[in-house]
């Protein structure tokens, strides 16, 4: 029972210490003070921090006690008592447990300004950076239908077959079938091949016991173009009634291209395995972006909102002040969106990447594109990047945009060692971009300002671009 229950010593206004017992179970009145960075609201029982599940910063809540940890303890909602002024009726039904969507009760306004929030409280308390102005987030004009990819596990639920997104925290499927993020056309594809499913009694994957067929759909949409790819991925090389599949999707689903098989044998969750098969079209659609072509491969790794990934690149662009002479660096490019960006105001791009088929879309979309002073590197930057040094190859604009966990610091200090004169740094991570400028300033680099662009309206995520110039 003790395991239950925590004891917190309070002490009252006349100096006499007493003990407040707060048990598991139990509801208990709280005033939600502010938001954590991964959309966690956070309240007190007195001097106890507690995390409350589904709370807005200004809300008031009885709240049930879930869990105790070592020095907070978590809640869940039983009751909302008074709504904070950010809160907003959630036009979606399942978004209060649905792992896709962790702030949309919160108005749109309030998601853009906590976001600036968090990138500056990153600055100061991870990268120690105080004297940098964080601009306000560019947002968007319609925060919906801006996901080009959606990626919809399939499983047997209470004897029926379902398709959606994971719980918060688990592999529980919440069962989803119109989500407001994707285009509709990747709900129509989805629910397409789940009633084929239903009907000719498709085996479907059990995960737990590494049994049946099929996992997930992945839809991948040309946001300009409309071209609409399916892929269905399972555990077997042969999928039965994959021609009731793709009479169903020819019928219902408007601008399909192409349809292919991924297997993925292996019982961890990896999304999709390396082996795919055509079974209609090309095997791949193609989309614009700032003035240029892209073909994207079921394997591809393309921005998730077209729209926005516009507005961080014409931003990288801006601050890189190309004149035509110079050479960039792109490192951790993928399949060379900014490399084919940049190529058009620069001398000579290189583009450097770790993932093979990336490079190969790449190269393939720099010919597509006719662009011919741009050339793609397989391998890690922080191996690229220095043999590029010894060889004297030198830039005069780097352009970092690295996975969450940022840069490693043998490329920062290789930048350093170059005296190349701009870096213009694209993050999908606030705190890793606050870690890695406060890396630059000891190597002699100096950022006036941060600015944000909100790439995924409703989630905690937020994109960062910041231009680093070499003190001199």
């Amino acid at each position: 029972m003790e395991m239950n229950i925590r004891s917190i010593p309070i002490t009252d206004r006349g100096g006499r210490v007493t003990t407040l017992e707060i048990q598991i179970g139990k509801t208990y009145k709280i005033q939600i003070e502010d938001m954590g960075h991964k959309g966690e609201a956070i309240g007190r029982i007195d001097t106890l921090t507690v995390f409350v599940e589904g709370g807005l910063k200004g809300d008031l809540v009885e709240a049930e006690i879930l869990t105790f940890k070592k020095n907070y303890a978590t809640a869940k909602i039983v009751k909302l008592l008074k709504p904070s002024e950010i809160r907003v009726p959630s036009p979606c039904k399942v978004s209060s447990f649905c792992g896709g969507c962790q702030i949309m009760e919160m108005s749109y306004v309030a998601q853009l300004e906590m976001k600036r929030s968090i990138v500056r409280e990153h600055m100061r308390r991870i990268g120690e950076i105080t004297d940098i102005e964080v601009l306000d987030v560019l947002g968007m004009e319609y925060p919906f239908e801006y996901r080009n990819k959606g990626q919809y596990p399939i499983a047997c639920q209470d004897g029926r077959i379902v398709t959606g997104f994971y719980k918060v925290r688990s592999h529980e499927i919440v069962p989803v079938k119109r989500c407001l993020l994707h285009r509709e056309v990747s709900d129509i594809a989805v629910n397409t091949v789940r009633k084929v499913c239903e009907t000719y009694g498709v085996p479907i994957y059990d995960e737990v016991s590494h049994t049946g067929n099929l996992r997930r759909i992945v839809v991948k949409v040309g946001f300009y173009t409309n071209e609409v790819m399916v892929v269905l991925v399972t555990k077997e090389k042969k999928l039965p009634y994959a021609d009731r599949i793709l009479e169903a999707l020819k019928e219902k689903v408007s601008g399909l291209k192409t349809v292919v098989q991924n297997i993925q044998s292996k019982t961890s969750n990896t999304t999709m395995g390396r082996e795919n098969k055509i079974l209609y079209g090309e095997g791949v659609i193609r989309d614009r972006l700032l003035g240029l072509e892209f073909e994207i491969s079921p394997l591809s790794f393309y921005q998730v909102n077209p729209l926005q990934t516009q507005v961080l690149y014409s931003q990288a662009i801006e601050r890189a002040d190309l004149s035509g002479r110079e050479t960039v660096f792109d490192l951790y490019c993928g399949i060379g969106t900014i490399s084919l960006a940049m190529a058009k105001h620069c001398r000579k791009v290189y583009g450097v990447e770790v993932v093979e088929s990336a490079v190969e879309d790449a190269r393939k979309n720099a010919s597509g594109n006719k662009v011919e002073n741009a050339e793609f590197i397989c391998g890690k930057s922080e191996e690229v990047l220095p043999r590029l040094y010894k060889e004297g190859i030198r830039a005069d604009v780097v352009v970092l945009d690295p996975p969450r966990k940022g840069c490693e610091e043998i490329v920062l200090q290789t930048i350093a060692k170059m005296e190349v004169p701009k870096i213009v740094y694209v993050s999908c991570n606030s705190a890793t971009l606050a870690r890695d400028m406060a890396i630059l300033q000891k190597l002699g680099y100096k950022a006036k300002e941060v600015q944000p662009v909100d790439m995924f309206a409703h989630s905690m995520h937020v994109e960062s671009i910041a231009l680093l110039q070499r003190v001199k």
